[in-house]
C-alpha cells in the first residue's frame, strides 16, 4: 500500500499537471493573432473573450474557494476542468465574438477559476506547514508554465488545422488528461498529520509558530489584511503591465518588432520566481521574501526607460517575471500562515481579489502615460512609486499573533 507521503507527492504532482492544463489561458494571444489575421476581427473584438475570462477567473477562484473549503476540492475541480474543456470545445463552433466572450470568455473563464481554486489549499494540507511555500510554488508553477508549450502547439495546430478545429483539439487535450486527474485530488483524512522534515544530526527542528483558522470575517477584521491587499495589487500591476506591453515596450524602446521570444523569457523566469520564491520563503518568511523581491523590481522599473537594447529588456523581463513570479508562490503561503487552512480557499479567494484590481491598475497606467504622451516612460515612474510603498508595508507588516488569532478565531463567517 502507498503510504501517505506519497500520496502527498501524488496530489502535488496531479496539481502542477493540472495547472498545466488549465494554463490555457496563456494560448490566447496566438489565439488573438489568428482572429485578427484569418477572421478579420479587430483587435479589440479579439481581445474581449480574454479579458472576460481574467474577470470571470478572478470571481469564480472566489466563489470555488468557499465551495472548497465546504465541500472538499474533488466535485470544485472536476467541475473546474470540465467546463474548462467544454468551454474550449464550444468555442470551436462559433464564430460570433459574443458567442466567443460567453464560450471562452465566461465558461472557460469560470471553468479555469473554479479548477485553480482547489489546487494549493489540497496540497498544503498534505505536506508539513514547514513546506507552504514550497508546495505553493511548485503548483503556482504548473500554470506558469503552460505557456511554453501551449504557445507553439496552439500556433502549429491553427496553420495546419484552423482556429475552430484548434480550439475543439485543445479542449479534448483537457478533458482527457485534467478530468481523470481531478479525481484523484482529495483533502487528507481526519486527523492527518504530515511527517515533520528530517534534520541532519545535531541541528533543531525548525519552529512553526501554530496558526488558529480564521474566517474571512475575522481575515478582515486584521490589519495585516490590508497591507497584504494592497502590496498584492500594487506589485502585481507592475508585472502585469510588463506582461501586457513586452512586445510592444520592445518595438517602441529598442526598435525590436518581432521580439515575441521575451514572452518565452517571461514565462520561464515567472515559473522559476514562483519556485525559487516559494523555497526562499520557507526558509527565510513570507513577508521577507516578498521585500527582496519588492526592491529588485522597484530598482528595474527605475532603470526600465533605459533599456534600449536587447540584451537590457532581455534582462528588464527576466527581472519584471521574477518579481512577478514570487507574488504567486508567497502570498498563498502567508494567507494559509496567518489565517490558517480550514478557511484558506475562501480567505485567499477574498485576498485574490487585488490581483485583479492590479491588472486594472496597471492598464490605467499604461493608459494614462500614453495620453501624457511619454511613451512608457510615466508608467515606470508610476511602478516604481507603487513598488516604493510596496517596500515600505513590507517593513512594517508584522504575521498575526497568537493572541489576536485566538481572539478572532471564533468570528464565524
Amino acid at each position: 500500500m502507498m503510504s501517505k507521503i506519497d500520496k502527498a507527492m501524488r496530489i502535488l504532482l496531479a496539481g502542477f499537471c493540472i495547472n498545466l492544463c488549465l494554463g490555457i489561458l496563456y494560448a490566447w494571444s496566438v489565439f488573438n493573432k489568428a482572429l485578427v489575421t484569418d477572421f478579420g476581427w479587430s483587435a479589440a473584438d479579439a481581445s474581449s473573450p480574454y479579458a472576460i475570462a481574467t474577470i470571470t477567473f478572478s470571481v469564480c477562484l472566489l466563489v470555488a474557494g468557499i465551495l472548497q473549503d465546504r465541500m472538499g476540492p474533488r466535485k470544485i475541480l472536476i467541475l473546474g476542468t470540465t467546463l474548462t474543456g467544454l468551454g474550449m470545445i464550444a468555442s470551436g463552433f462559433v464564430s460570433s465574438v459574443l458567442m466567443l466572450n460567453i464560450t471562452f470568455g465566461v465558461i472557460t473563464g469560470a471553468g479555469i477559476g473554479f479548477g485553480y481554486a482547489c489546487l494549493s489549499p489540497s496540497a498544503m494540507k498534505w505536506f508539513h506547514s514547514s513546506k507552504k511555500g514550497l508546495v505553493n510554488g511548485l503548483i503556482a508553477a504548473g500554470f506558469g508554465l503552460a505557456a511554453i508549450y501551449l504557445a507553439p502547439l496552439t500556433s502549429m495546430l491553427i496553420t495546419q488545422m484552423g482556429i475552430n478545429t484548434s480550439f475543439m483539439i485543445l479542449g479534448v487535450g483537457v478533458l482527457v488528461i485534467a478530468v481523470p486527474l481531478a479525481c484523484t485530488i482529495t483533502n487528507p483524512p481526519a486527523g492527518y498529520q504530515p511527517e515533520a522534515p528530517k534534520v541532519k544530526a545535531g541541528k533543531p527542528v525548525k519552529a512553526i509558530a501554530p496558526s488558529c483558522d480564521m474566517t474571512w470575517r475575522a481575515m478582515l477584521k486584521t490589519p495585516q489584511f490590508y497591507s497584504l491587499w494592497v502590496m498584492y495589487a500594487f506589485a502585481a500591476s507592475v508585472g502585469l503591465m510588463i506582461i501586457g506591453n513586452i512586445t510592444n515596450i520592445a518595438s517602441v524602446q529598442a526598435n525590436l518588432p518581432n521580439a515575441v521570444y521575451l514572452a518565452s523569457i517571461l514565462a520561464v523566469f515567472n515559473s522559476g520566481g514562483r519556485v525559487a520564491a516559494g523555497i526562499l520563503s520557507d526558509k527565510i518568511g513570507g513577508v521577507k521574501t516578498l521585500l527582496l523581491a519588492f526592491i529588485l523590481q522597484g530598482a528595474n522599473m527605475a532603470l526600465f526607460v533605459t533599456f534600449q537594447t536587447e540584451f537590457t529588456l532581455i534582462i528588464g523581463t527576466a527581472v519584471a517575471a521574477l518579481g512577478y513570479g514570487t507574488l504567486l508562490a508567497v502570498f498563498p503561503s502567508i494567507t494559509a500562515e496567518y489565517y490558517g487552512l480550514k478557511n484558506y480557499g475562501t480567505n485567499y479567494g477574498v485576498l485574490y481579489t487585488s490581483w485583479g484590481i492590479g491588472g486594472a491598475i496597471g492598464a490605467a497606467v499604461v493608459g494614462y502615460s500614453m495620453t501624457q504622451g511619454s511613451g512608457y516612460g510615466l508608467a515606470y515612474t508610476i511602478s516604481g512609486a507603487m513598488m516604493a510603498v510596496c517596500i515600505v508595508l513590507a517593513l512594517v507588516t508584522k504575521p498575526v499573533t497568537q493572541t489576536e488569532s485566538e481572539a478572532l478565531s471564533t468570528v464565524k463567517a
